[in-house]
């Protein structure tokens, strides 16, 4: 019994180093960028929108999400679930379904399995209308103004995250772990090192920025990324509920 365990359990860790080797670190088959080659075309001004989005990444010890102006994704493109709203602000993240689903890993072969073998994922999408600081007071919160082009390309990644149902619309399979959201269904798999960070990192890609995926597999390692040029992420707040100056 014993010997049949330690032959199954090495087989899923054969396969989860099989697919990691075949599928990558980054999220696969994500759309081509739509303006990176062409940062220098003037922006199409339209009456009463200004040509730059003010954007914001958030992180804890471990895991960094995206939080983004809603109205501006669905001009762009990005396809929310029925029924969804129109919130001021939605934040964005992406990882293991257990974990999201189940509010954490409880048990160790639940941790086992989301760290080692390949896995399903979800992209966790959250409502918020009040100013970014006030919804995430515990988290470091950095921001960005980005052109308000790129949205397109953030559109189309966000969108080729999840899996869509018949209507067109993304797939929910659970609520989110906090703030009244939903949590989509992604078609993609989730591994080490393939993590929520690498997610955060092909987004700010999408954005016009450059992100090396094997140094941002950590929360940190990608927050040095994102701190520096072309990315130049500036850090607003510290964490904790605190500004730095009351820490």
């Amino acid at each position: 019994m014993l010997l049949a365990r330690f032959i199954g359990k090495s087989f899923l860790l054969v396969t989860a180093f099989v697919a990691m080797a075949s599928c990558g670190i980054r999220l696969p088959d994500a759309p081509a960028l739509t303006y990176r080659a062409t940062t220098s075309v003037p922006v199409s001004n339209v009456k009463g929108q200004d040509p730059d989005v003010l954007i914001w990444m958030i992180a804890d010890d471990f895991h960094t999400g995206m939080v983004f102006p809603y109205a501006w994704l669905i001009e762009s493109g990005f396809i929310p679930p029925k029924g969804f709203g129109t919130p001021q602000y939605v934040t964005l993240s992406w990882g293991n379904r257990t974990a999201y689903v189940e509010k954490g890993l409880h048990t160790p072969w639940k941790f086992f399995c989301a760290l080692f073998t390949p896995s399903p994922s979800v992209m966790e999408l959250i409502p918020a209308n009040y100013y970014i600081v006030e919804v995430c007071p515990h988290q470091r919160i950095w921001r960005k103004l980005v052109a308000r082009r790129h949205g397109r390309d953030l559109a189309a990644f966000l969108n080729d995250c999840s899996t869509h149902g018949p209507d067109g619309r993304p797939i929910v399979c659970g609520t989110s772990s906090w703030g009244g959201g939903v949590l989509l269904e992604s078609r993609h798999i989730y591994f080490i090192p393939r993590v929520c960070n690498i997610w955060t990192g092909q987004v700010i890609e999408s954005l016009g920025g450059k992100v090396n995926p094997w140094l941002a597999m950590t929360a940190n390692g990608l927050i040095r990324q994102a701190e520096k040029p072309p990315n130049d992420f500036e850090q607003i707040w510290w964490g904790g509920g605190l500004a730095p100056g009351n820490r």
